[in-house]
């Protein structure tokens, strides 16, 4: 027997004979706060077509609505388990509910910073986390296993992955955080090739490091994976199509990377598929060649930031995208405020922040700051780092383009 309809959505025109038929009801996935319905329009939407659809949450009675899946429902409180029923409305009134949704549970849009390199050359060990939903300054999270610079984050929805901090003779250590806890990372296994400077990509499972350099600057073209909810050492995957520093994002199905020779900046994009094995493909070309680029995304759209344009080391401020499921050249979207490069990304499905650079070869500054994915313009101030300068971090989040 159909449910009745919530008070205040039947209209002075209802029929029952001519309301639409409910929604099917898809799966409901937690959000900071929020928590985004998917479902299934009915094939039978009555006596007119349909204007709206709305979700409810139990418990809360939170209600969210929009013309089409998913529907957003926002005001929920992160750690907290909600189910969710979806109803459809035309002109002649609601539709009876859908069934309910499976559990799911918001949580905070983490993004983590490890890392870094400060004034005068000295590396830290710092992990530092914000939410990305919010403005304001880091916190510290906790230590990684050593000091050091480029590192490459990659993440799950529980898990972030730190491999290649340079630093010390053991740059290949991977080691991992879990973000429902604040504490030092702990040791997850050794990476095939030493290198530093590598992109880190991911689906909800698998991580990806790709490219990067030796500590005495040799390039680097191995692609390598890891299980993330597991631990050990890196797989052979591929290798790119060239090698050198490299900085990445991802969709849940595909990795895509730019990368440079050390000391040389270029425009090279290329792609992987993350669930298979084997050699990149080209992807096409940012608009200005750079290296150290800060990088993210959310599942269709993927962003590279600044950047150090060669010779020189002088800082770009150039903001590019790119849509991730197509290949071709990448678009401009604005532009970076100051030009900076040696920066690391974190991203959500709507922001990106970016943390930690230089302006120039010597001049190391304290610098947050996030763009809205979904839109082009510059970037805006979000905080300040909890330790000061920390160029070259590797940025990570629970929420990251690969995960949604």
């Amino acid at each position: 027997m159909p449910l009745r309809p919530p008070a205040g959505f039947i209209s002075a025109f209802y029929d029952p004979l001519r309301n639409p038929n409910a929604p099917t009801i898809g799966t409901a996935t937690g959000g900071d706060a929020s928590a985004s319905v998917a479902f299934t329009a009915p094939s039978n939407v009555g006596g007119s077509a349909i204007s709206s659809y709305s979700a409810i949450s139990t418990p809360g009675a939170f209600i969210g609505s929009a013309a089409s899946s998913p529907v957003t429902v926002s005001g929920l409180t992160n750690g907290s388990s909600y189910t969710f029923i979806v109803w459809a409305t035309n002109t002649y009134g609601p539709s009876a509910y859908s069934a309910s949704s499976n559990s799911a549970s918001p949580v905070a849009s983490l993004g983590v910073f490890a890392g870094g390199q400060g004034p005068y050359g000295a590396n830290q060990a710092y992990i530092q986390y914000v939410n990305i939903s919010t403005l304001g300054d880091t916190s510290i999270f906790g230590n990684l296993i050593g000091a050091g610079i480029q590192g490459a984050g990659l993440a799950s929805t529980t898990r972030g992955i730190y491999g290649g901090v340079y630093g010390s003779a053991d740059v290949n250590i991977i080691q991992y955080i879990t973000f429902s806890t604040t504490g030092n990372a702990t040791d997850f296994g050794d990476m095939i090739s030493a290198y530093r400077g590598r992109a880190g990509f991911n689906s909800s499972t698998r991580g990806i490091f790709a490219g990067g350099a030796t500590i005495f600057g040799g390039d680097g073209a191995e692609i390598e994976y890891i299980t993330i909810a597991s631990t050990g050492n890196g797989t052979n995957f591929g290798s790119l199509v060239g090698g050198g520093l490299a900085s990445g994002f991802s969709s849940p199905t595909r990795g895509v990377c730019t990368r440079s020779p050390f000391g040389t900046g270029q425009n090279i994009i290329e792609y992987v598929t993350i669930a298979t094995t084997g050699n990149a493909t080209d992807f096409g070309d940012m608009t200005v060649a750079r290296s150290l680029p800060g990088s993210g995304s959310n599942s269709t759209r993927g962003v590279f930031g600044a950047g150090a344009v060669y010779p020189g080391t002088v800082a770009s401020n150039v903001i590019d995208y790119v849509t991730i499921a197509s290949t071709g050249n990448a678009t401009d979207f604005g532009d970076m405020v100051p030009a900076v490069f040696a920066l690391a990304g974190a991203s959500s499905p709507t922001r990106i922040v970016f943390a930690g650079a230089r302006n120039t070869a010597y001049d190391y500054i304290n610098f947050c700051d996030y763009i809205i994915i979904a839109s082009t313009g510059n970037s805006v101030d979000f905080g300040n780092l909890a330790t000061g300068c920390a160029a070259n971090p590797a940025g990570c989040s629970n929420v990251n383009g690969g995960v949604q």
